[in-house]
């Protein structure tokens, strides 16, 4: 049960550290926007990100999968971290949270 337990608070702390990463060209963090697509914790604290960006063509497309590791790494207790970056399904507004659209002013 422990176990469990350990793997929720460390999802959560994955899931704050990832909320401190923004889209430099959209006021809301990337959690938030939809582009988390997978989190996955194995077993020895090994943290599985699986994500999009906005668009193929976005000039911080590189810097903001390198952001996420690096402040996943942060985290104690961390072992390994592999930022994946896919665009398949294509990213869509739709993906967004309530909040994103509201701040954004799609609602």
């Amino acid at each position: 049960m422990s176990e469990q337990l350990h793997t929720q608070d460390l999802r959560e702390k994955v899931v704050s550290a990832i909320k401190s990463v923004y889209d430099p060209e959209i006021p809301v963090d990337i959690y938030e926007l939809g582009l988390i697509y997978e989190i996955n914790i194995y077993p020895v604290n090994n943290v599985f990100v699986l994500m999009t960006l906005t668009s193929p063509a976005c000039p911080s497309a590189e810097a903001i999968p390198g952001e996420v590791e690096q402040k996943l790494k942060e985290i104690e207790g961390i072992n390994d971290v592999k930022v994946e970056v896919t665009f398949d399904p294509p990213y869509t507004q739709d993906m967004m949270s309530e909040a994103a659209k509201l701040e954004l002013g799609f609602l």
